[in-house]
């Protein structure tokens, strides 16, 4: 079983040469853009690549999970973009610009794939209860925050309020904890790590990134450090030894009580520490 995805690495679907680079570049799952990075008259060619890749490298249990985000519903490319991926063995599809129920069932009754929604606009955003639970196939869900900030006409740092919006909706339908939006200044690695940190802390996993640059730092933000795996496994070490014990009082080393929700929050960061890493 997989460890949830840190690092999603966007590629041009159009540009053949640089997936294999992308799948090498150690990120976590790759995302073949058939949409925003692909131009008009390269949408076809993409989603040739995009189909090629997935017969030829798939969902293999030794390499990143491959997404491909497909052109949005209404637009001249979309229903070519399904039927030709439909049923293939990638990881799934991420859904640009998700508003409409029923175009999510859709679209998951005819890939018959996994499908992320990515909320870009107003009225997506503040149907992200709904959508979240619009189908089966619907495993996650997250913001576009570019499309979205100039869609609620906010500044930088305006979307906050949404964020939380997000990570309430998913775990409400019972969806992982969403991966954040990408960091747009490919330069600023410092930023970036601040920024992650702060969206862990805000209850995002993960996070989309542009340039290979960024995956060592998000990977490195999302994944617990060798003191959180061994403090998140001592409480679940104590909880269970209080269980066979059939004691009620659960304390930690330092005398502190700990309750259910603190074992279940150890048993996350357990989850999240599959991945070989360098302690911080």
């Amino acid at each position: 079983m997989r460890a949830p995805a840190r690092s999603w690495l966007y590629v041009p679907g159009h540009k053949a040469g640089l997936i294999p680079k992308a799948l090498g570049s150690g990120a976590d799952a790759v995302i073949i853009d058939l949409e925003d990075a692909v131009p008009a008259e390269s949408k076809d060619q993409a989603r040739v690549n995009a189909v090629t890749i997935a017969k030829d490298r798939g969902n293999a249990v030794d390499a990143p999970e491959i997404w491909v985000r497909i052109n949005q519903a209404g637009s001249p490319w979309h229903d070519d973009d399904v039927a030709a991926l439909a049923g293939s063995a990638i990881a799934g599809l991420r859904v640009p610009k998700a508003e409409s129920v029923e175009s999510v069932r859709a679209i998951a009754e005819a890939s018959r794939l996994p499908i992320q929604l990515i909320l870009e606009t107003a009225l997506g955003l503040l149907e992200a209860p709904v959508l979240a639970r619009a189908h089966p196939s619907v495993v996650g869900i997250s913001l576009g925050e570019a499309d979205l900030s100039a869609d609620l006409r906010v500044g930088p740092g305006g979307l906050d309020w949404a964020r939380g919006w997000l990570v309430t909706a998913a775990r409400a339908a019972g969806l992982p904890s969403p991966a954040q939006s990408v960091w747009t200044h490919v330069r600023d690695l410092d930023g970036l790590r601040a920024s992650s940190i702060r969206s862990r802390e805000c209850g995002f996993h993960g996070r989309t990134v542009i340039h290979p640059t960024q995956i060592p730092i998000v990977n490195d933000v999302f994944t617990p450090t060798d003191a959180e795996v061994a403090a998140a496994q001592a409480i679940v070490d104590a909880a269970q030894q209080a269980a066979e014990d059939g004691s009620s009082a659960l304390l930690d080393a330092n005398g502190r009580f700990i309750d259910p929700a603190v074992v279940e929050q150890a048993r996350v960061v357990l989850s999240l520490a599959r991945h070989d890493h360098v302690s911080s």
